[in-house]
């Protein structure tokens, strides 16, 4: 994977990419960085698979100094990223807090989300867990704690969530030296003090309103994240989860290729939803020789002129909201 940073309204913003194809957007939750994704990005397939930092985490600790670094608020970055890089839509994978991140974006801002898929991830009231509230509650206490010590907990943390020994080992490696040159548990009680449980409360009603592609993947013995959740998320979104078996919290680590294997999926169905609508507009235009239509808040397939048609012309589409990925119920569509 390489490393690659951009400057987003002052703020250097970071993340790992590789592969050409169809952009899918990588976040990871509190305790990690985008190096959670190591073993699951070169399973993707035809795919440009690039793994966010959020604001104030991983090699990102300091850009989240003296700023607003609550999951509601990393929506609001990773949407200006997006532009930034020139990310008019994308699949969006995401775990533990990222999964709160990408709920919010899809509520704010529905056209940048192609599809997602959520593993153990936060929401509704399903966070912080007890052990995070009783660091923000001795915040003071266990912001100076030694580093050597500080690595003991945060080993401890990340082992309880694994159950895989080797992947947990492998874990600390990757994810303990953002701390260790950052500050070590300081930025940690940062990083807990920013959590706010109304960030997704706020979102609560609007999640069966959602739509577009979407799967569920879920470590069933997750201590962190309780199943029930997922399959909340799953019965209000309409879609399908798949359990993982004493699988716990940090999935991506121990089961990529479970992960992957449910993105490529995912992936293969946008496709076919993309390749139908085109289909379908292609007709629309060959039949009525006005101009290429489309359903509102739903972007034009490459290849068709937005411009082609007489301006005002307006029709009324009738039962196509399947042929699409993120339809409006009754939309117009328009020339």
């Amino acid at each position: 994977m390489e490393s690659k940073s951009v400057d987003v309204d002052g703020i250097l913003m970071r993340w790992e990419e590789q592969g050409e194809g169809q952009p899918v957007v990588f976040i990871h939750g509190i305790t990690t960085c985008p190096r959670l994704w190591r073993h699951v990005m070169p399973l993707v397939h035809r795919a440009r698979s690039l793994a966010w930092e959020m604001v104030g985490y991983g090699a990102s600790i300091e850009q989240g100094v003296g700023r607003d670094i609550s999951v509601a608020k990393q929506a609001d970055y990773l949407a200006a990223w997006m532009r930034e890089v020139g990310l008019e839509r994308a699949e969006i994978v995401a775990h533990d807090l990222g999964g709160g991140v990408v709920q919010i974006l899809a509520v704010r801002h529905p056209e940048l989300v192609q599809g997602l898929v959520l593993t153990n991830a936060i929401s509704y009231d399903s966070w912080p867990i007890p052990g995070v509230k009783a660091v923000r509650s001795m915040g003071a206490l266990i912001a100076g704690i030694p580093d050597r010590r500080f690595r003991q907990i945060l080993g401890l943390f990340i082992r309880q969530g694994h159950d895989n020994d080797g992947c947990a080992q492998e874990s600390v490696r990757e994810h303990w030296p953002h701390y260790a040159s950052c500050g070590g548990a300081a930025a940690f009680v940062r990083q807990v003090r920013s959590l706010d449980v109304q960030d997704t409360l706020a979102i609560t009603d609007l999640i069966p309103h959602l739509s577009l592609p979407a799967r569920l993947v879920w470590g069933a013995a997750d201590q962190f994240q309780k199943i029930g959740y997922g399959y909340r998320l799953a019965y209000e979104l309409g879609v399908p989860i798949d359990r993982i078996y004493h699988s716990k919290h940090f999935v991506p680590d121990d089961h990529a290729e479970t992960v992957a294997a449910t993105i490529n999926d995912l992936l293969g169905q946008v496709a076919a939803n993309r390749q139908a609508s085109t289909l379908l507009l292609y007709k629309v235009w060959g039949t009525t020789g006005v101009g290429t239509w489309w359903l509102d808040r739903v972007y034009p397939p490459a290849g068709f002129d937005t411009n082609g048609g007489p301006k005002g012309a307006k029709c009324r589409c009738q039962n196509l909201s399947r042929y699409f990925d993120a339809p409006s119920a009754g939309a117009t569509a328009r020339a």
